[in-house]
């Protein structure tokens, strides 16, 4: 999602790398973001089992992790282009970027509390929203960076982050409502950190690579083609070394030979028991964030290179994307209405349909979403209000 596009009209001309006068370049972002979108609603309204065995369905095996990694990926990419994009903002500029994405964190995060707060217990869908919130607030210390070395931020925060998990989950109370709201926040504050961070099904501290990937993403010159293709080969890298590798962690750590016979126990059950210990770990694999980064990356690439020739596919997708926030706020408030998905593939092409038609009818008549509006002008306003605040003291 382009929840910092507000940010530009305050950078200098060169910082942004000239993206306001890429459309096209634009429209492969946005393409991107709706996709990820797409996904999204796809493994929150499409069952997550088979109806006869507990084995997982096909939606939530090949687009949960990559639609999630995707999406927040993208929002790393936003953060980048807003804060400088290839030359980040140093001084009063990076005391303003900074002061903008905190208000949008919190903005963001008001909302999914606020979401939080209409839906059920039982409600088929996981706000990611409110992981965003936290997701920025940590993104904050690095947003001066190079892209280089936020590529070496992600990869060590990537190979750490498993142990980081293990021990916070050790110290942290146990995780509350599955929809965190307003209410939980002051009634159980140990338990809304603990599923924000690490118990979630999208967890800020494994996911926090995906997000400094994005940043390092953004500071590199995308509308360039052989930037694009190197993301192609990155990400297809990165999928094959994640599937190749995963199922050989229970043999790395040496676990197979000593663990006795255990009847009932599945293969894919002993071997996250054999890596992850006899408690459920509570997040996913490193490999699967890994599979996930390599899926995103390869459709933002992609997206950017089908970009020069968009057809009508891709103004749709864009108009998605480009409102995304608005669009996922309001697919959260269809699902909180207590309707029971006996239907699951008609209600998951209802939503995708509403969402296109929302999305395309809307940005021709009246531009940016009503969301982005709130946050862009919220956001500028902070900024707005540190550059001129600090325009004052150098002037006296």
């Amino acid at each position: 999602m382009r929840w910092t596009s507000g940010t530009e009209r305050f950078a200098p001309a060169a910082a942004t790398g000239g993206a306001r006068r890429s459309p096209a370049w634009w429209a492969g972002l946005d393409a991107a973001r709706g996709l990820a979108l797409i996904g999204l609603m796809a493994v929150q309204v499409l069952p997550g089992h088979h109806a006869v065995t507990p084995a997982p369905a096909w939606p939530h095996l090949f687009l949960s992790e990559a639609s999630a990694a995707l999406f927040i990926l993208l929002a790393g990419v936003g953060l980048a282009l807003g804060s400088g994009g290839r030359f980040p903002h140093r001084g009063r500029w990076l005391v303003a970027d900074r002061v903008g994405l905190a208000v949008r964190a919190v903005l963001i995060a008001v909302v999914g509390l606020g979401l939080g707060a209409l839906m059920p217990g039982d409600a088929p869908a996981d706000n990611l929203l409110i992981c965003c919130g936290v997701l920025f607030v940590l993104a904050i210390p690095f947003l001066r960076l190079s892209a280089t070395a936020l590529f070496v931020c992600a990869a060590v925060l990537w190979m750490v982050g498993p142990l980081l998990v293990q021990g916070v989950t050790d110290v942290l109370p146990a995780p509350a409502s599955a929809h965190p709201a307003f209410a939980d926040v002051p009634a159980e504050p140990g338990g809304t950190v603990s599923r924000l961070l690490v118990t979630g099904t999208y967890p800020a501290l494994p996911y926090l690579s995906c997000l400094l990937v994005g940043l390092g993403v953004g500071r590199m010159n995308l509308r360039d083609t052989g930037i694009q293709v190197r993301l192609l080969a990155a990400g297809a890298g990165l999928v094959v070394l994640a599937r190749t590798a995963d199922p050989f962690g229970p043999y790395v750590v040496g676990g197979h030979g000593r663990v006795p016979a255990t009847g009932g126990t599945g293969t894919d059950e002993l071997a996250e028991v054999l890596v992850r210990g006899p408690d459920p770990w509570p997040v996913e694999g490193v490999w699967a964030i890994a599979a996930g980064l390599g899926v995103a990356l390869l459709v933002l690439g992609g997206c950017l290179l089908v970009s020069r020739r968009a057809g009508a596919w891709s103004v749709r997708l864009s108009a998605v994307g480009a409102m995304g926030l608005s669009v996922y706020t309001a697919h959260l408030v269809a699902l909180s209405v207590e309707i029971r998905y006996d239907l699951p593939v008609i209600w998951s092409v209802a939503h995708l349909g509403a969402a296109v038609l929302l999305a395309v009818g809307w940005r021709r008549a009246l531009g940016r979403g009503p969301l982005e509006r709130v946050l862009d002008a919220v956001g500028d306003a902070g900024r707005r209000t540190v550059l001129h605040r600090q325009g004052r003291l150098h002037r006296t």
